[in-house]
């Protein structure tokens, strides 16, 4: 078989897994920092002012930090000063990020959950059961925005095959969004902030003498600054919670929480392609419903089920013959979804919460309502179980649908084991053939801080399909002190049909990959240079009959400056084995053949707190026999902390024996805040191979946890015929929805 000639890389990174490489930093278990909350009988007026508050300076302050960059294991450039108190009811967090020079604070933007890695900005994880895997994540700015998070698996997702480098794309949920409070104050000293976080929002254990995990993180944007509490090696974030220290001190109870959450909503559409092309008006209501049946474990409900307010998805051009990702948005299915995600995420998904509610095209069919119930029936043991019934909508033949999703999974340190089962079922008579379930275990064994096995093995049940319906996956990987490596092997049965999951490739294949990626980063003073990211990755797909598919080696460096400023240089060589000729572009066929070639690619990244910042990636090479010209570009300035706009252009100029054509994807968006809970946001997209024109634009006036008034405009322009082109249809939408706290 062909695919065993991949095997020599696979088995060189397994061999080199255990080993203790060359270390920048080590760190051990006894170098873990603890400290404790005091609990107060006074609550603290959260209004950022730290400074002069008598019932902060009696609490002690938690202790120094250090750099990750640009000089691991030094002193923090700046003092930070942090204060851990709580009460019955909440947990509160005061911080002094004292800054010599507090007129060069950097906010880039003002909005909820806005991304915190190019200003300065303060965060911290509370790992609420001490398992080392699981967590919250809260941060801020100098204007006092909401960032919340949430973590699973320590924030460890799987290599995105549709990029050139790896990258986290499961187990860090930023959809997550709850109830708190944080406000901040700037002056001469620097700033300050202060956060009250509700106990009702965590999940946690109640009992005296808890302990909590817990770290933190201070951005220092002047001098491209990261330094932690709780020290951390290259290459690793403050998501990995076995790193974590200690909080002590908590003697905690559960405070009961139950939040009525309803909404009502307003609609106007108006849709172009049809004869008579009327206006609609309609309107909606709806409620969710979330309760702690216990303290680790929340019960969700939802009824008529919107998501009107939630940005639309990113245009894109399939230039091969697999299909594209789109992720999941909707922040009821984002919610613990960490949880249900077994398989390989972006490639083989064993669920797939965009199965519910989106059917094929992309056409939305009416959720009627489900529940939820997530969280651990013990300190080791987690479950998830859900339920969803969406409408049928008989103009596309589509029936009602009930999908139900149970997962368990057993943690022991960083090891688990686990089990899935997914089922999607036709309501109606005569459907009791119309169903399709999956069956799953999956597997991770920790190997002490730095390594550990993974896998899973899943099964699908589908009426007409028999055999060859077993999908699995075993992977090794490798972390520390800059060091990354992984090899793994999938297989997909040729009638492998999770229906309520996603499949980046149909037909059945095997797939073997690697990488080793090597974080370097002199301990002499190199000036202005920070560190290299030499790497290499390989990834190659046979298809049910052995023959190839896919190979991609990619052979690359970072070159990264102290400025922030970045050049990836890089090289891929790449084999397409085409059996079946297919369409790419209009009246452009490729034809059945093996096409070996080689591409040259370039990225360059420039310092994204600045008011004007650029990152672009330029790839040249061989294309199916012709050649491709990819270049992709985006650019964003910045006005201060209000105003913020980024413009992206992707441009593939494709040449081929059987014809040459372009595809191209603009995308505009703009972003205006008034405070860090009112903007208004666009997003305007073309994407040229559909000659498709969108424009989603929403104005949004936030409460707590993201609910709060929205007004949202979309309208769609394209080809109506041959000859002429103009609005599709067009909606304006008015929600509003709030929390209803029961138990305050």
């Amino acid at each position: 078989m062909q695919f065993l000639k991949a095997l020599p890389l696979y088995l060189l990174v397994s061999l080199l897994l255990p080993l203790e490489l060359f270390a920048q930093g080590n760190i051990s278990k006894e170098e873990r920092p603890t400290t404790q909350a005091v609990l107060i009988s006074e609550k603290p007026v959260i209004d950022g002012e730290v400074l002069t508050d008598p019932l902060w300076l009696k609490v002690n302050t938690v202790g120094a930090l250090s750099q990750n960059q640009p000089n691991w294991g030094e002193p923090a450039s700046e003092k930070t000063d942090i204060r851990i108190a709580y009460d019955a009811t909440t947990f509160y967090l005061s911080v002094v990020c004292y800054d010599s020079t507090p007129e060069a604070l950097v906010v880039s933007d003002a909005r909820r959950d806005a991304d915190l890695s190019g200003t300065d900005a303060f965060l911290f994880i509370l790992d609420t059961y001490k398992d080392s895997q699981n967590g919250f994540v809260f941060g801020t700015n100098s204007v006092g925005i909401e960032y919340d998070a949430q973590v699973d698996n320590e924030g460890q997702g799987n290599f995105n095959n549709n990029r050139q480098q790896g990258g986290v794309i499961g187990g860090f949920n930023l959809n997550w969004d709850a109830s708190w409070q944080v406000k901040t104050k700037v002056g001469e000293f620097g700033w300050s902030a202060e956060f009250a976080i509700p106990f009702r929002t965590l999940r946690f254990k109640s009992g005296d003498n808890t302990t909590w995990g817990i770290n933190f993180r201070r951005n220092i944007r002047k001098t491209n600054e990261i330094a932690f509490w709780s020290q951390l090696p290259l290459g690793l974030d403050m998501k990995r919670l076995s790193l974590a220290g200690t909080l002590t001190g908590l003697n905690i109870k559960n405070p009961g929480n139950l939040k009525v959450i309803p909404y009502v909503l307003g609609r106007v559409d108006r849709d172009f392609t049809t004869t008579d092309g009327k206006t609609e008006t309609n309107g909606e209501i709806g409620v969710d419903v979330k309760y702690s049946v216990t303290p680790s474990m929340t019960l969700d409900l939802t009824y008529n089920t919107d998501f009107a307010q939630v940005e639309v998805d990113d245009q894109q051009v399939n230039l091969d013959r697999f299909n594209l990702f789109f992720p999941e948005k909707r922040p009821f299915f984002l919610e613990n979804a960490g949880l249900f995600t077994v398989g390989s995420p972006g490639e083989v998904d064993l669920f797939f919460s965009r199965r519910i509610g989106i059917a094929d095209g992309g056409v939305q069919t009416p959720i009627i309502g489900g529940a939820r119930l997530s969280g651990k029936i013990s300190n080791k043991t987690n479950i998830g179980f859900l339920n969803m019934l969406t409408d049928d909508v008989e103009s596309l033949g589509i029936s009602k649908n009930n999908f139900t999703v149970a997962r368990v999974n057993h943690q022991e340190g960083r090891s688990a084991i686990g089990g899935l089962f997914v089922n999607r079922q036709g309501v109606g008579d005569d459907l009791d053939d119309d169903y399709n379930r999956t069956y799953a275990v999956d597997g991770r064994l920790g190997l002490g801080k730095k390594a550990q096995l993974t896998g899973y093995f899943a099964k699908t049940k589908s009426p007409g399909l028999e055999g060859k319906d077993h999908s699995f996956q075993f992977k090794s990987d490798y972390n520390w002190n800059g060091w990354r490596m992984f090899a793994g092997y999938t297989e997909v049965g040729e009638n492998f049909n999770p229906e309520v999951g996603f499949l980046g490739r149909e037909g059945g294949f095997k797939k073997v990959e690697g990488l080793v990626f090597y974080n370097w980063r002199d301990k002499r003073d190199t000036g202005t240079y920070l560190e290299s990211r030499p790497h290499i990755s390989y990834r190659g797909y046979w298809d049910a009959e052995n023959r190839l598919q896919t190979n991609f080696l990619h052979v690359d460096n970072h070159w990264v400056w102290k400025n922030a400023f970045e050049v990836h240089t890089g090289v891929n060589f790449t084999t397409q084995g085409v059996y079946e000729s297919f369409e790419i572009s209009d009246g452009i066929t490729v034809p059945a053949e093996t096409y070996n070639h080689a591409e040259s690619q370039i990225v360059f990244i420039t310092n994204p707190s600045k008011p004007f910042s650029l990152s672009s990636r330029h790839i040249n090479g061989g294309f199916f026999g012709g050649t491709r010209l990819a270049n992709s570009v985006s650019i964003r300035l910045i006005l201060g902390d209000k105003f913020n706009a980024e413009f992206g252009l992707q441009h593939n100029d494709i040449r081929l024996p059987e014809g040459d054509f372009t595809a191209d994807v603009f995308r505009s968006k703009l972003a205006y805040s008034f405070t860090p809970n009112i903007f208004v946001q666009s997003l305007i997209q073309y994407n040229s191979v559909a000659d498709f024109w969108s424009a989603n634009i929403r104005f949004g006036w936030l409460q707590q946890a993201n609910t709060g008034l929205f007004l949202v405009y979309n309208e769609n322009r394209g080809q109506l015929s041959d000859l002429v082109s103009g609005p599709l249809n067009r909606s304006f939408i008015v929600k509003y929805s709030r929390v209803f706290d029961v138990l305050r």
